[in-house]
Order: C-alpha cells, then structure tokens, then sequence
C-alpha cells in the first residue's frame, strides 16, 4: 500500500457506515478491501463481481448469504422466505422487492447486534444488478450499528451520495518505493519504461517489473495500453502450469463456481499466486488475472468450456442456459427458448435488468426474425423498469429493425415513450406514445402515459392533442384539464377509490389526480394506502415519492414530504427529470423550515438538470421553491423575481395546472416591492381562465392575492378566503392568510380584532415548523401588545424527517419491527431513534406518543 496511507487509514478507521473505493483496474481496490477485512475483528461477508455471473439475478446475494443461511433461517416468516426466494433456495412466487430489502437489512442489523459486521463488496461493476441495488438499498439506512459497508468499483454510478474515497496513480516517489520492494528490482532504463509504462497503477507495476529483461530491446520501445500489457503479463504466468490446472482454471474463470470439483487440480495456480481456494470458493489475484486466463485461449476452446459447464448444471435451468448462450457459435431456437424461461423467472423475483439481458441475447440466437423481434420488444419492456433510457432506445431500434408488424413496432415505441416519460425528454416521449396509441390494443395504455409525458412537459400544443383523445377517462382529464370538470372528478372520486380496491397503481395514479383536483386531503388517505400496499408488494415506482411528496407538503407533513424527496430517484438513475423532481420538493421543505440558503443550493441544482421552459411542471416548482427561501430571508425583490418566473411574459400560467400555486405569493411579494400592477394583471387573467370551477384553494389564494394588492377591498376578500372551512387541508396557506389579515388590520389600529388571528396564525406556524413565519407573527404579536413568550418550533418538528415518521407510526401501536418494515430500516435503528427523540418529546414512554401526536394535529 505505497503511498496510500490516508486511504488505508480511511478503511481501517471504518466502523460503520458506508465508504466507496473507486478507481481504475489494478489501482489498489482490492488490496484496500482485503486489508480492511483482514483487520476486521467482527464478522466479514463478502460479495465479489465476475463479469460472466452479473447477468444472473441475485448472484451477488447469493455469494453474501451463503455463509449466515442459518441466521436467515432466524428471521420473521415473510423475510425469511424473501431472502430465501430471491436466491432461488425456497419456491415463493413473485418476490416482494421492499421486503427483500428490508430482510437483508435485518439480517445484518441482527449479526451486528452480535459482533461488528463489515461487508466488503469487489467490483461492484459486475455485480448483478439486482444484489447491487439491495446493497445500496440497506447501505442507506445504515444506522448506529456495528455495521460498515466497504464497496470498490471502477463506476460509482447508482452509489452517488455515499462517501467515495477515489485512488488515483501513486505519484513518482510511491511507484518507485514500491519498484524497490519488488523480488527483482528493475533497473536503469527498463525501469524508465517501467514507470512510463505502468503509469502509477501499483499492479501494473508490480506486474510489469516481473517481466523479462529482454523487454529491452529498442524494438519494443513502442508503448502499449496498460490494460493489455497487464493481460499480456498474466496470461504469460500461465505456460508454467500443468495442462490439467490450465483446463481448470478456464473453467473457474468461465464460472466460479466450477471450483468445487477441481480443487486438486487448481493447488498449482494457487502455488503460484493466481488465485486462493477458500471453503471452495476461487478468489482470484485480481480480476485481470481472470480476464487474463479467459482470453488467454481461442473461442473455440472457450465455447468448449462453457458447454463442459452446461453439461454439468442440469439442476440449475438459468446458470445452464447462460453458458449454453455462450458456447453457441450461430442462432439456436432451443438455447433462445431457455434463455426466455430464464428471464420469466429472472421477471418472477424481481429482476428485470437479468430478465432484460436474457431476452435480449435470446434474441440475438432466435433463428426466425419474427421471434426475435418478439424478444426485443419483449426485452424493452422489462429494461423500461430499469432506469436506463438509452438501453430501452437501443432495444427498441433492434426490435423495429428485425421486424415489419405494425403492432410488435408500436409496442417498442410505448416502452421507450413510457421510459422517456419520467426523463426530461418529454417531447419524444410523447411523439412515440401518441404514435403507439393509434394501435387500439395499446391506445388507453398510451394516452394515460401520454398525459403523463404531457403535464411535465406543461406545453399548451401538446396537452391540447393528449386532451382530444381523453375521451371520459377520468385519469386523463385530470392530468390535461382538470379546471373545467373540477368538481365533477372530485366528485367521482370515492367510487373510484372503491373500484380500485388494493391495486396501488391505480391508488396511486387517483391520489395523483386528487392532489391535481386540490383534494389534497383525499389525496394523502390514497397516497397512504398507496405506499402501504406497494410496500406490501415490494416496489416503489419511479416518481411516487414526488408525487405522493407534494400532497404532504401541501398538508402540512413537511417531514413526510422530505422522506419522499428523500427516496424518490437516486442520483445517477438517467432520468434527470425525476431527480430535479425530488430536489424541487427538498427544497420547498427546506424553504418553509427556514433553511433558506441549503433549499437555494437544492432548487438550483435542481434546475441544472432540466431546461424549465420544457419540463415545466418541474420549473415551476422549483421557482417557486427559490421564490419561498427569498419569503424567508426576507428578500422580497429575489422572491418576486422567481414567482414571475411561474407566469409567462404575457401573464399566462407556464404551466397550466402548477403556476397557480404561486399567485399569492406573487402578489404578496409584489405589495413589497413595487410591482403591484404587473402582479395585479396576472392575478386578474387567472381569475378568469379559473372562473369555470375554482377549487376553495384557488378561491383562498385567489381572494388572498387580491386583499394584498387592493387595500380598499382588503377586509372582504380576506374573510372571503378565510370563509371555508375546507381551506383547514392547507394548513401552511391558511396561517399566511391570517398573518396578512392580521397585520392589515393592526396597522389600522385594530388591535383587539388582530390579536386572535395572530395567535391562530402563530400556533399554526409553531407546530409546523415554519420558523421565519413563527418569528414574524411573534414580531406582530409583540407590536399587538401580546407579552407572549419566544415561541419555538413543536418539540415534533425539531426531530429528522425520517424520526418524525417513526414517532407518528410508533404513537399507533407498530413495533419496532413493524415501523422497520414499512420504512426500510432495521429494528435495531429504529430503536435508536425512538431513545433519541423520547428526551426531546418530553416523554418517557410509547404510550405517551398518542397524546403527543394529536395535539399537534
């Protein structure tokens, strides 16, 4: 470990918590992470990459659970059996993803109640899909516990947001520390080339000083790329050897797993230092001496080795259909149709990457072109649930490639349109939905997606061609025109909210409608029930978190609304939309609690992810999230700059269904500032676009904005906005309309009729929160005569958003196992939270929460 001694002290000093080793093959990775888990005094699980298994769901699980079966035969029934399922050890049907998650993060919570843990993951990069994401999923909710998680990788993508400690080259002085070290020391101009070869790269280094002196011939001056030097080095280590450890190594490089039964003859490769045999299991040098022996032989000889393998895995349909794929040498319909099986059952647990790769190499051996467009389209579908928009263009260009069926090619365009729908191209997307939809077998799937596409997009043109092929569906208009038939959508809510039953996707597409309808309370009772039974399930769909996100905020939940932002679309999904999505609700929550300059660094970031004159329903959220942190420092001038922002320069909404949200506050800026005018000509056109069936939201904001820029007529339109009791779902919105009245009305010396206003204002803000409006309706109250004491925010309000939803679950009765399940936490951390909030609650006791709760509500 030359030169690495900050990176090797990282690594030892990890006792909990999560570190990412990236950089480029030979850098020191594994080195770091054998170090680490040799000094490790507790349990070490371990979970290694290998190119030819990362196609096989849960490949990687499967290697971490192999050691600790019995400590997963301790778990609870159904985490057990998701664990068990998800490495094909136990028959459990269609895998309940969530769960399987939280049964990992259990099972290591549980070990680490015991005796410290440390997981140490090698390249990542080729660790199936599915095992990297259930790594990354329990990584995050990592808590107090003896538990760390080293990883390396050579990409972090899909790990962005955890600490990463990058290795770079070791400079001049490491690298030839590390030459001198060396059994045979290169010298002179040999170790010039050496070091110019190698450049810092410690293994090559190592690797390139063994080599033959007569290297130095001035022929071979000429340099060659590491990584094929390296190759080159490692396959030369291999003519030594007898010609049955050879044999067996190839096939150990084919499959790992082949090393249970050529153990004997592998002793001479581990004599040599090429690889160490633990248990059974090969643990190869690096992962370039592996690569090494692979290519060290033709393509015949490895299409021999991985049918010798096939031959032997009878037992096991997908590790035997993946080498059969491999040995074939032209299209073959049997190997196709086992391949297709195998992503049936990759589908059946939940691993749509390894059902995506399957299909798609199915296709790649079907001989008739009708089957393997099939499989395209097939493949698309299952690449469209895992983020990567460009694998799903790319499958879908294949699929309309190999065939001329009208249907098979709408198909694949739906799949890229409905994966294109949550990125930022929302144009594209909505050009491929509106073709698929003149297919009548796809048309209701494709309008809906449309009308997704189409409310991001916020275009007029394009919500006006989504709108005339609505017909009566109820989904549809309320994404393209939800003024108009208002009150007649909300009113078909509760029966269709009963047809749905316990479907959580079409619960969670009529929350979406509701919150759009301002039915903010029905929105949150079906996002509720929504998150329950998707989690009863196993999966989150992309964009629940933001959409169910903005129902809380709106109804007073700040801390469920950041949870929601919190796991919405991690970093690195490829879909930038979703992301500026999640960031737009951050910070709206970071504003309204006061953090104004954190939710400024969100919301622009935010807005570097998308263009907001094209993602506009995005845009506008985020404006108005910038304009509410300028509210909260005061900065009335930067905060009526980002709520014009919402309106075109004409006055129109930028968007036609979320730019409304913003009028009050535009007006109240306005009234500051100096641009009463122009903030009264936008409140008044949308007045009139909204006169057909305003929401008691928008007649609330609406009369709010017009008593702030028309002081004659403020009183009426106060009272008028405060006059519906339904305006109590909008806690936050009511307590500004108080405020505002209740300083209209001090300044006029009405002292006694301003003072209960405040104090409602107030309350409402301190359970909140809202700390700068707790401070300015304490300003007000002082200024009234009230002798009130400083006012802080709700004890509640002080904890994290994450303690926040525990406490609220822990105050119905759920047990720590229970809160654990629903929120993806191990009990262990939730018990921790629990004894860290009861001191700031001021309670001693669980059955104290209840009370807790409801006075704050």
């Amino acid at each position: 470990m030359f030169g690495r001694d900050a990176e090797t002290a990282a690594v030892l000093g990890l006792t909990g918590g999560v570190l990412i080793v990236t950089g480029e093959p030979g850098s020191g990775k594994s080195a770091l992470l054998e170090l680490a888990a040799g000094a490790h005094e507790g349990r070490v699980l371990r979970m290694t990459g290998g190119e030819t298994e990362r196609h096989l769901p849960f490949a990687g699980l499967h290697q971490l659970l192999r050691p600790v079966l019995g400590d997963v035969a301790a778990l609870p029934g159904r985490q057990r059996s998701a664990l068990l399922g998800a490495v094909g050890l136990e028959a459990t049907g269609t895998p309940d993803r969530l769960l399987i998650g939280v049964a990992l993060l259990a099972l290591l919570s549980d070990l680490a109640a015991r005796s410290p843990v440390l997981v140490v993951a090698d390249d990542l990069q080729w660790i199936d899909a599915g095992s990297r994401e259930l790594l990354a999923f329990a990584a995050r909710r990592v808590g107090d516990e003896p538990l760390a998680v080293l990883a390396a990788t050579r990409d972090p993508a899909g790990f962005a947001g955890f600490p990463a400690l990058p290795l770079g080259p070791l400079d001049v002085r490491a690298a030839n520390a590390l030459l001198d070290r060396q059994p045979r020391p290169p010298a002179g101009r040999r170790r010039l080339r050496v070091l110019d070869q190698a450049a810092g790269n410690p293994l090559a280094l190592v690797e390139l000083a063994r080599t033959d002196s007569a290297d130095e011939d001035p022929a071979a001056e000429d340099p060659l790329p590491p990584t094929d030097r390296l190759t080159r080095v490692f396959a030369a280590d291999l003519g030594a050897l007898p010609e049955a450890t050879r044999h067996a190594l190839l096939l150990v490089a084919v499959d790992e797993l082949a090393a249970a039964g050529h153990v004997e003859a592998l002793a001479p490769a581990e004599t040599a230092g090429l690889l160490r045999i633990t248990g059974g299991r090969v643990r190869f040098r690096h992962p370039l001496v592996r690569s090494a022996i692979y290519h060290s032989v033709p393509l015949a000889e490895r299409r021999r080795a991985h049918r010798e393998l096939a031959v032997s895995l009878a037992g096991e349909p997908d590790r035997r259909a993946w080498h059969l794929a491999a040995a074939a040498d032209g299209p073959d319909e049997e190997i196709a149709a086992a391949l297709e099986e195998t992503a049936g059952r990759a589908r059946e647990r939940g691993g749509h990457a390894a059902a995506a790769s399957a299909l798609e190499r199915a296709a790649e051996l079907s001989p008739r072109r009708h089957d393997r467009a099939r499989r395209l389209v097939a493949a698309t579908g299952a690449a469209a649930y895992t983020g990567q928009p460009r694998w799903v263009e790319q499958l879908a260009a294949k699929a309309e490639a190999s065939s001329d069926d009208d249907a098979l090619r709408a198909e694949a365009s739906l799949r890229v349109g409905q994966v294109l729908t949550l990125s930022a191209e929302h144009a594209t997307a909505l050009s491929l939905l509106l073709r698929a939809a003149e297919v009548p077998a796809l048309h209701r799937t494709a309008v809906a997606l449309a009308a997704v596409a189409a409310f991001y997009a916020g275009d007029e043109r394009e919500r006006l061609a989504v709108r005339a092929l609505a017909g009566d569906d109820p989904w549809v208009l309320a994404l393209t025109d939800p003024v108009p038939r208002r009150a007649e959508l909300a009113a078909a809510l509760p029966a269709l909210v009963e047809r749905a039953g316990t479907d959580p996707g079409r619960l969670t597409s009529l929350g979406g409608m509701a919150w759009l309808l301002d039915e903010t309370e029905q929105a949150v009772r079906i996002f509720d029930e929504a998150l329950h039974r998707w989690r009863m399930r196993g999966a989150l769909p992309a964009g629940l978190g933001c959409s169910a996100g903005w129902a809380y905020l709106d109804h007073g939940r700040w801390a469920q609304a950041r949870t929601a932002a919190e796991n919405a679309t991690p970093a690195g999904s490829g879909m930038p939309h979703l992301e500026a999505a999640g960031r737009s609700l951050e910070a709206a929550a970071l504003a309204l609690t006061g953090d104004a300059g954190e939710a400024r660094s969100v919301a622009s970031a935010g807005l570097s992810l998308v263009d907001p004159d094209r993602s506009r329903a995005v845009g506008v959220r985020l404006r108005w999230a910038l304009g509410m942190a300028g509210v909260a420092e005061g900065d009335y001038e930067a905060a009526y700059e980002q709520f014009r922002l919402m309106f075109t320069a004409e006055g129109d909404p930028a968007h036609y269904a979320c730019s409304y949200a913003g009028l009050a506050e535009l007006a109240a800026a306005a009234a500051r500032t100096g641009h009463e005018t122009e903030a009264a000509e936008i409140v008044a056109r949308a007045e009139k676009r909204l006169a057909e069936d305003r929401s008691p939201r928008m007649r609330a904001l609406i009369h709010r904005a017009r008593a702030l820029l028309e002081p004659e007529d403020a009183e009426s339109h106060f009272e008028q906005a405060l006059a519906d009791p339904a305006t109590a779902q909008w806690p936050f919105e009511r307590a500004q309309i108080l405020l505002d009245y209740a300083e209209w009305l001090r300044r006029r010396r009405r002292i006694t009729d301003a003072r209960p206003k405040l104090l409602a204002a107030a309350e409402i803000f301190r359970r909140l929160g809202a700390r700068p409006w707790i401070d300015r309706a304490q300003g007000e109250l002082r200024a009234a005569g009230v002798d009130a004491e400083p006012a802080t925010p709700d004890a509640l309000t002080s904890l994290t958003p994450q303690q926040q939803h525990i406490i609220r679950l822990a105050a119905q009765g759920l047990s720590n196992r229970e809160i654990g399940e629903r929120l993806f936490l191990s009990p262990r951390t939730v018990g921790s939270h629990l004894y860290r909030s009861f001191p700031k609650l001021g309670v001693t006791a669980r059955s104290q929460l209840r009370d807790l709760i409801e006075s704050v509500c």
